[in-house]
């Protein structure tokens, strides 16, 4: 062999060796990708269902049942004063000055005038926005219906509501949700099969969602 040709087939060993290496690597990180990329759009879709169970919470407290439609549910809570609470007013000038008004229940405190309770409503999201329970604006609510991914693709939720029997009562139930095969649709196919298998094998819904329509519960999958 000239000294020649074993440069040459040193120099294509080498460049073997390279894409064998760099294969390798890549083989190895692609599952660590793809379950980056997994726990990426979990939180991004938690975040969203999150701020829905709150508007689901607060549309009960405003019509005593929850809501499985987005246009429904957006639109009463952001137009309708529909929210009850009690307003109180401490009426100060009334009250002795050798009265303590800790020491004395809030009914004891109503019976001798010297708390006046008022019954009024108020528009559910204003409500929550000035308790800090929701700082989103119109628009951001309005798009919470929205599974954020994939990217460019624009499809909502899944959302129901409904009623079911517990403990010798009937309770409404609600739940939203999203199933892996659409949040995943641009992933590689045969990683997304696995983890669908994986968690279908555990009884475990392959998907992110929150609240369930057979049971009065309101947690999500992700928590």
């Amino acid at each position: 062999m000239n000294k020649t040709t074993k440069t040459v087939l040193e120099i294509a060993l080498g460049v073997l060796i390279v894409v064998l290496a760099a294969t390798l690597y890549m083989s190895m990180m692609k599952p660590v990708k793809f379950e980056r990329e997994y726990d990426l759009r979990r939180d991004a879709c938690a975040e969203k269902l999150k701020d829905i169970r709150t508007l689901e919470e607060v549309y009960k407290q405003a019509y005593g049942c929850y809501c499985g439609n987005f246009d429904t549910l957006f639109t009463r809570l952001m137009t309708e004063d529909s929210l009850r609470i009690i307003l109180k007013e401490v009426q100060h000038h009334l009250i002795p000055e050798d009265v303590e008004l800790e020491e004395m229940s809030e009914l004891e405190q109503v019976k001798k005038g010297y708390l006046i309770r008022k019954e009024t409503y108020v528009n559910p999201i204003a409500q929550l926005r000035e308790s800090g329970k929701l700082t989103l604006t119109d628009e951001q609510i309005r798009n919470l219906r929205y599974v954020p991914f994939p990217k460019g693709k624009k499809y909502d939720f899944t959302i129901g509501a409904g009623k079911v029997e517990s403990g010798g009562f009937v309770v409404p139930v609600f739940e939203v949700k999203v199933d892996l095969k659409d949040l995943l649709s641009d992933m590689d196919k045969q990683q997304v099969i696995n983890k669908i298998a994986a968690l279908e094998q555990i009884n475990r819904y392959p998907g992110w969602k929150i609240g369930d329509l057979e049971n009065p519960i309101t947690e999500g999958n992700f928590e």
